[in-house]
C-alpha cells in the first residue's frame, strides 16, 4: 500500500534525493499492482483509492454490517499532497489545513462514488493509518471520529504472513523518512502499529455528500 508518515514530510529538500527517487518509483509500482487510483484532481485531496475486499465480518455502531468478500473503498494517503509539517512542529495552522483537506477529500470521494454506478455496492470506506505508538492510537482515533470514522482494533495476534507484510511496510516508511528528512527518523518506526478506521457509505453521504441518494446499510451475505 502507499505509505505516509508526517515526519517524512517535514521539509521539502530531500536528505537523500537518489533514495527518494527510488522510493517514489517503488510507490508507483505498488500502486499499479494494487490498482490504487487518483479519484480526484482537487489540489487539496489527500487520498487515493483502492477497491478492495473485506477479509473479516464487520459491524459498525451505526448499524452498517459487512461480510467477508464484500467490496470496500480503501483509502491511501497521497504522499505528495500531505501538507508539509513546519520545522517547529505541527501547530494549529497545520492542523487546520489538514482538517480542511480531509473534509475536501471526503467530499470528493462521495462525489466520485456517486458518479460510478458500478460501485453502488460499496457501502464501507476504510483505511489503515500507520501510527507511532499505541498511546497515539487513541489520539488519532478521536481525530478521525470527528469525520465519522469508527476505530475497530485488530483482533488477536496477527498471522505470520500479515506480520511480515507489516514489517515490510514499516521498513518502507523508515526508508521514506530517511530519504526525505533523515533527522526525523525515530527508533519506533519499525514497530509502528496501525489504526484501522471505518466509515459507512451512508455516513459519508450524510456528512459530505451533495444531491444524496440512498446507500446500502447492510452488506450481510444472503
Amino acid at each position: 500500500m502507499a505509505v505516509w508518515d508526517s515526519a517524512a514530510n517535514t521539509r521539502s529538500a530531500h536528505s537523500h534525493p537518489w533514495l527518494a527517487k527510488l522510493l517514489f518509483a517503488l510507490d508507483r509500482l505498488l500502486r499499479r499492482r494494487s490498482c490504487v487510483i487518483e479519484y480526484s484532481q482537487h489540489p487539496a485531496c489527500l487520498f487515493r483509492l483502492e477497491i478492495d475486499r473485506l477479509r473479516l465480518p464487520l459491524a459498525l455502531r451505526e448499524g452498517t454490517r459487512a461480510a467477508p468478500g464484500q467490496r470496500i473503498a480503501r483509502l491511501h494517503f497521497w504522499n505528495q499532497r500531505v501538507p508539509t509539517v513546519p520545522r517547529d512542529g505541527a501547530g494549529i495552522a497545520w492542523a487546520r489545513r489538514m482538517q480542511k483537506s480531509i473534509a475536501v477529500s471526503l467530499r470528493e470521494l462521495a462525489r466520485y462514488l456517486r458518479s460510478r454506478p458500478d460501485l453502488d455496492d460499496i457501502a464501507l470506506v476504510c483505511g489503515d493509518v500507520p501510527n507511532g505508538t499505541r498511546t497515539q492510537h487513541d489520539q488519532l482515533a478521536r481525530i478521525m471520529a470527528h469525520y465519522g470514522f469508527e476505530t475497530i482494533p485488530e483482533r488477536g495476534p496477527l498471522p505470520i504472513g500479515k506480520r511480515l507484510h507489516r514489517l515490510g511496510e514499516n521498513i518502507l516508511i523508515s526508508l521514506v523518512v530517511l530519504a526525505q528528512n533523515a533527522a526525523a527518523l525515530r527508533r519506533d518506526t519499525l514497530s509502528r502499529v496501525r489504526v484501522p478506521i471505518y466509515l459507512s457509505r451512508a455516513e459519508l453521504e450524510r456528512r459530505f455528500g451533495a444531491g444524496r441518494r440512498p446507500a446500502a446499510q447492510s452488506l450481510e451475505a444472503s
